[in-house]
């Protein structure tokens, strides 16, 4: 699939320090730097808003974003981190990482479950134990998730990173054949109020 972009304005800035950072929030702007293969940091600023609203569709941070402004007009970026404000639950920065739109990169992709696993409806539990994988693939071809029907899988069964088909254009970077996805059973602690409760509706139907 090729992705759509997005643009995203942003403001050169000169200034760094946690004084300025707080101002520059105060004013409804946040500290970002773009950094990436064959060029220098630039700090800028930006619209916390106006990233959330970026990176809001299906492709999340995988978004490819088009920075205008600052000198970096027509750069092409992803979001690689945003921490946010334990309590306020803002953003309180960005880093954003150019990319060559010809060239291979390394994303993170959601883990979809498709569908309830056998197992589960014979009151097992179906857990996804990666809930992304790391991939390699051109910019463009970033896939919103990686789809996996697990409708087939009983208890006991496990899916691995060797068993999970990539996307056309898509490898997974693994070295370990790890668990993806899994289905368990009971847990003892529940096996065993279950049975306490069949014990229970037992005994009441004898005093009835």
């Amino acid at each position: 699939m090729v992705q759509a972009q997005v643009t995203l304005e942003v403001e050169a800035r000169e200034h760094a320090g946690k004084g300025y950072a707080r101002r520059m929030r105060a004013a409804g702007r946040v500290p970002a730097v773009v950094y990436g293969k064959g060029m220098e940091t630039t700090r800028i600023s930006i619209d916390p808003k106006d990233l959330q609203k970026a990176i809001s569709g299906e492709a999340g941070w995988n978004t490819l974003i088009s920075l205008s402004g600052a000198g970096l007009d027509n750069k092409v970026v992803v979001l690689k981190d945003a921490p946010v404000h334990p309590l306020r639950r803002d953003t309180l920065c960005a880093d954003l990482y150019a990319i060559n739109l010809t060239q291979k990169s390394y994303f993170m992709v959601p883990v979809n479950a498709l569908g309830i696993s056998k197992g589960q409806k014979e009151g097992g539990s179906t857990q996804v134990i990666r809930k992304e994988l790391e991939v390699i693939c051109l910019p463009t071809q970033v896939p919103q998730s990686i789809d996996i029907n697990v409708e087939k899988l009983e208890i006991g069964d496990t899916v691995h990173i060797e068993d999970v088909v990539a996307p056309e254009g898509v490898e997974f970077v693994h070295e370990v054949n790890f668990t993806v996805i899994t289905v368990i059973g009971h847990s003892p602690e529940e096996e065993t109020d279950a049975e306490a409760e069949a014990v229970a509706e037992t005994d009441e139907s004898a005093d009835e």
